[in-house]
């Protein structure tokens, strides 16, 4: 190892290593960081102590306003250590809130963007319904805010985005992720309950990463950017995303190319990595 890596290696600051509200200024540029709805607001889950679980002062979500490159910004954080970074009917009030708010700044004359940074495994089982119907408030702000600036999606840890959230992932107008990463629909510990451990072993670290992780989303074209686990890589290209504006077409809208290539897929095999790379192949509509 030669001088050079080590002192590349000595200088790396991990992302996935900082809390969400750590993550959230890390991103924005420096003293712009202002937080809305803090913890001091004491707006927290009423469905949580009826369960005898602890709630969190922020509920797991962090609101940050400020300037990234110099531009106005809102960076929406969960927080994946409380709760599995699961959405009730507060934390999810105060993302669909902010994007919300975030279009209105755009109809104002104020270009605001948004960035999502997503460590979740989907609804919160405790808050059920309501965690659901704030989840599809968040789509339909994602939706909406997208006309005017792009809305960027970062999942960074090995928490990951699933559930109804990995939906709103491919939603956003761009998706970085990490090595780390994961996303997907449903996760590991859901599917072998549904299909057998013969179908999919949630213990199987390689394997899951194999097929839900950052380097193989990429390369399956669900995300846009794969990057180190290292905060000023990942501030840097999301930067360079946002200076791309808004894409030419949205994913979401691009579902016949999709649709195309899962045709071709032989459900009849065991999924592999190197099967879903081949089915991904080619040229995007």
């Amino acid at each position: 190892m030669t001088d050079a890596t080590i002192q590349r290696l000595l200088e790396q600051r991990s992302f996935t290593e900082l809390g969400a509200r750590q993550r959230a200024r890390a991103l924005l540029d420096a003293g712009s960081f202002r937080e809305l709805v803090d913890p001091f607001a004491r707006l927290v889950s009423p469905w949580l102590p009826l369960q005898g679980i602890v709630p969190q002062a922020d509920d797991g979500v962090v609101v940050a306003k400020g300037l990234i490159d110099a531009q106005p910004a809102v960076v929406i954080a969960i927080e994946g250590a409380f709760q599995g970074g699961s959405l009730g009917e507060v934390g999810g009030a105060k993302i669909a809130g902010a994007l919300e708010l975030a279009a209105q700044d755009n109809r104002d004359g104020t270009p605001t963007r948004a960035v999502l940074l997503l460590e979740t495994g989907g609804v919160r089982l405790q808050e059920a319904n309501l965690g659901l119907a704030a989840i599809a408030e968040i789509q339909a702000a994602i939706v909406d805010l997208r006309q005017y600036q792009p809305v960027i999606g970062l999942v960074a840890g090995p928490v990951g985005c699933f559930g109804g959230m990995s939906i709103a992932a491919g939603l956003c107008s761009y998706l970085l992720v990490t090595r780390e990463a994961r996303l997907g629909l449903n996760g590991p510990q859901v599917i072998e309950q549904e299909a057998g451990i013969d179908e999919y072993d949630s213990r199987d670290r390689p394997f899951i990463w194999s097929l839900t992780g950052g380097e193989q989303r990429h390369a399956s074209a669900l995300v846009d950017r794969y990057v180190a686990d290292d905060v000023e890589p990942i501030r840097q290209t999301l930067i360079e995303l946002l200076c791309q504006g808004k894409p030419a077409l949205e994913r979401s809208r691009r579902h016949a190319w999709f649709l195309e290539r899962l045709q071709g897929v032989d459900t009849r095999v065991q999924a592999d990595a190197a099967a879903v790379r081949s089915a991904f192949q080619g040229e995007q509509s």
